[in-house]
């Protein structure tokens, strides 16, 4: 929407329906022009409209002009020269439309000279009186422009969230499709069982992935039976040297956590660290209020593989995005714990 559209939008037609009469009627009886004792009832009717119609030559003039240097001057960049030119217009239209008009009135109404000092107390009221409408007029239009810019920069604040947002979603699923597949080829090289169990447990897990991609919130619950899924894909492949352990508090239907969120630790918890059916990592997953923590011991791998930097960056950016909240990470070399906040359904 650009600045011509904005005023032609401005809504002022009860405002103009109510003023203009109004000062057709007051300014020539309070500056003597109109004698009510002079006159019959058609004539003063007449004297009437007539100044209701220099009222409303002089506001819809100026009203005019007012939109048309809005378009040409911009109070951010041109402050001065907007209001120069908004004085030197309400001014030089106003006393010539003013003057003319009520001279007018003297010739064929008065039929007599015209009275300058009647004039001129009438000409300044209607300077005055434009100048300070149109003061109104551009405190109404900055007003509005203020709302539109803040509303616009909202709209353009949440397209740009929901940009990045998609963007980090669909990062979700080549990644995890990746590591999968390598999982599932390393096991059709060893064994072909574990293989079938584990495309018969990936396509469940996949399933709620797709299931869940376009949704920022699903319930604390559906996550925990999904990381526990999952987590049986991790032990098809590594057996007895991978744990895992869940502590559920009472009262955790109505808690709210991004989908996929804790199938990313788990990932992350098995790929940097050192595990062995003698040594086995074991992952804890616990409610804690209105946090969930995961937890594992720090084996750090001798080689470490290479990192495809979505794990907790992306985890975290998400849950800035979604609940403009962040995960707090604690590492004091013997334990690394993850602990993400949770929403509410009410």
């Amino acid at each position: 929407m650009n600045e011509y559209e904005i005023d032609t939008e401005l809504n002022d037609t009860t405002i103009r329906l109510v003023l203009i009469p109004f000062f057709g009627l007051v300014i020539p009886n309070i500056t003597g022009m109109i004698d009510n004792g002079r006159y019959s009832a058609p004539e003063l009717f007449a004297a009437y409209l007539y100044f209701i119609f220099i009222a409303f030559a002089i506001w819809q003039g100026n009203r005019y002009l007012l939109f048309r240097l809005r378009l040409r001057f911009s109070w951010l960049s041109q402050p001065v020269y907007k209001v120069l030119a908004l004085v030197v217009s309400n001014i030089f239209y106003t006393i010539p439309i003013s003057v003319g008009l009520m001279t007018m009135w003297y010739v064929f109404a008065q039929h007599s000279a015209a009275d300058w000092n009647v004039i001129f107390k009438a000409t300044a009221l209607c300077v005055v009186c434009v100048v300070f409408i149109t003061h109104t007029y551009e405190t109404v239009f900055l007003i509005k422009s203020w709302g539109t810019d803040k509303s616009k920069g909202e709209q353009l604040a949440k397209a740009k969230i929901e940009a990045e947002l998609e963007a980090l979603k669909n990062q979700i699923d080549p990644h995890f499709l990746f590591n999968s597949l390598n999982t599932l080829s390393h096991l059709i090289g060893q064994d072909q069982t574990k293989a079938k169990r584990f495309n018969d447990d990936l396509a469940e897990v996949y399933r709620y992935i797709l299931s869940n991609k376009e949704r920022n919130l699903v319930l604390l619950d559906e996550e925990l039976q999904f990381a526990e899924r999952y987590f049986s894909l991790l032990c098809i492949r590594f057996g007895d040297a991978v744990g895992l352990t869940v502590e559920r508090d009472a009262g955790t239907e109505d808690l709210l956590i991004p989908p996929i969120s804790l199938q990313i630790l788990l990932e992350n918890a098995v790929k940097h660290n050192a595990f062995s059916d003698e040594q086995p990592l074991v992952i804890g997953i616990g409610i804690r209020g209105a946090t969930v923590v995961v937890s594992n011991q720090i084996r750090p791998k001798e080689t470490a593989g290479h990192s495809s930097r979505i794990g907790l960056r992306n985890l975290n950016e998400r849950y800035r995005l979604i609940t403009g909240k962040e995960l707090t990470v604690q590492n004091d070399d013997a334990v690394y714990t993850v602990t993400l906040p949770l929403l509410r359904t009410s």
